[in-house]
């Protein structure tokens, strides 16, 4: 398999003496390996520098067996194979814990990629668009809450209240966000915005595009950085989609364009909207797929509490121009900024997979040249059901069973995931699931116990 090789966030490409170098500059004290599990969580290892050499001659090791959804115990010995370009101080790191980071494929011991690492998994697919002749950006807005903790234990109190585009002293995050925003510039992210969302607490934090690979190596640090500096601030951050009942969810907005000979493959100016025939079978293979990757793009049980009308987030199939109440929006902006929006998607899914779904399911829009239903520019919140159904508007799945009842019977999802991961996939979800529908709640007890 060819190797891609991508640009670091500072645009500089490194070597292993510009890595050993910065290494000794800084006083690392430890090197994390980092990688990503099928649900997309942060696993690492920490290594002294004196192991630098076998950290990049990629001699590591670990226990795939112990890494759900990875090895069996028979099969476990696996290798690390950093990305030296993803090499990264971590600026909230000091002293004795003074650490870098360095971003790794899993590999076989016979030097294949391990077909269960998601991010191998993702360079499977963009290896199919290349195939294609195109490459993937995507630009995503992925929003957090943070909650107060009281005796070091967290709490659902959030930590103002404010709103969208509040200012201080109302907005309580201003130097939360801030402390993120400069590590995050000292790391090279190339910052756009970074505001106080809708809901009490929530708060957002926008970085410029890239490749799909670079943005989910992106979407993880984010994750980490934000987590790592609110703790310093004595406040827990959480991605969790639905925290709390009766306000807006945390979403994570992806924008995405495709790329052919370097230019911008979305664009015709000629066309009616200026939209290629290549955008309108992308939005054409999204929305035929999109419920049968929502369960990769909205990956817990929690997410459908997102996914309902009347919070801002899309949950009807159809797509529009400027129209934020459809699953799709083009945005206004063209020439090299021509893309569309996806809306679904919230910041617990595994970016890796996310990705490869959201690819997969274009590409085969463009493969079947799926031409997309005409664009609903009304508010589809304030239509009724009859006019919907009139309208052909279907809706997203309304429970993770749902979204994994068509994810099941999807050779599109099989094909984004493969066949480990799909299947790996799947399982983990499932027994979730039942151990939701077991779960005997709070709410349960608060309604019945004292009814009946």
């Amino acid at each position: 398999m060819k190797e891609f090789k991508h640009m670091p966030l500072n645009n500089k490409s490194y070597t292993d003496e510009d890595i050993k170098k910065l290494i000794k500059e800084h006083d690392i004290k430890f090197i994390q390996l980092q990688f990503v599990d099928i649900n997309g969580q942060v696993k690492n290892m920490a290594i002294p520098p004196e192991q630098i050499d076998k950290i990049l001659n990629n001699e590591i090791m670990l226990d795939g067996s112990s890494i759900k959804g990875f090895r069996s115990i028979e099969t476990s010995d696996m290798y690390f194979y950093p990305d030296k370009n993803s090499f990264q101080i971590l600026p909230w790191t000091k002293g004795n814990a003074r650490s870098a980071r360095v971003i790794c494929d899993i590999y076989n011991p016979d030097g294949t990629p391990f077909e269960g690492c998601p991010r191998c998994n993702l360079k499977r697919v963009m290896k199919e668009a290349e195939k294609m002749g195109f490459s993937m950006n995507i630009g995503p807005e992925a929003e957090f809450f943070l909650f107060e903790k009281k005796e070091g234990k967290v709490t659902t109190e959030t930590h103002d209240k404010a709103g969208y585009y509040d200012v201080g002293p109302d907005d309580l995050g201003e130097n939360v966000r801030a402390d993120i925003v400069m590590a995050l510039k000292e790391m090279g992210f190339d910052i756009e915005a970074s505001h106080h969302e809708v809901a009490d607490g929530q708060h957002e934090i926008d970085f410029k595009y890239g490749d799909i690979l670079t943005t989910a190596d992106n979407v993880v640090t984010f994750r980490i950085a934000v987590k790592a500096i609110a703790a310093q601030h004595g406040l827990h951050a959480t991605f969790m989609p639905k925290p709390i009942f009766g306000i807006n969810g945390s979403g994570m907005h992806c924008n995405m364009s495709l790329f052919k000979n370097g230019k911008n493959a979305f664009l015709d100016e000629k066309k009616e909207y200026q939209l290629s025939d290549i955008a309108l079978y992308s939005i054409g293979g999204v929305l035929k797929h999109i419920k049968s990757i929502t369960a990769i793009t909205n990956p817990t049980v929690n997410s459908y509490k997102r996914l309902v009308p009347g919070y801002e987030a899309p949950v009807y199939l159809a797509w529009s121009l400027a129209n934020r109440s459809a699953l799709l929006r083009v945005p206004a902006k063209r020439g090299n900024a021509t893309r569309v929006e996806l809306r679904s998607p919230d910041p617990s899914c595994n970016p890796y997979l996310a990705f490869a779904a959201i690819l997969e399911a274009a590409l085969d829009g463009i493969r079947n040249k799926i031409d997309p239903p005409a664009p609903v520019e009304s508010n589809i919140y304030h239509l009724t059901t009859k006019e919907r159904k009139k309208q052909r508007i279907d809706s997203l799945p309304g429970s993770l069973s749902e979204a994994l009842e068509h994810l099941d019977k999807s050779l599109v999802a099989r094909a984004a995931l493969g066949n480990h991961i799909f299947s790996e996939f799947v399982s983990a979800k499932k027994k979730e699931w039942d151990s939701f529908r077991t779960y005997v709640s709070g709410w349960e007890i608060n309604r019945y116990l004292e009814r009946y």
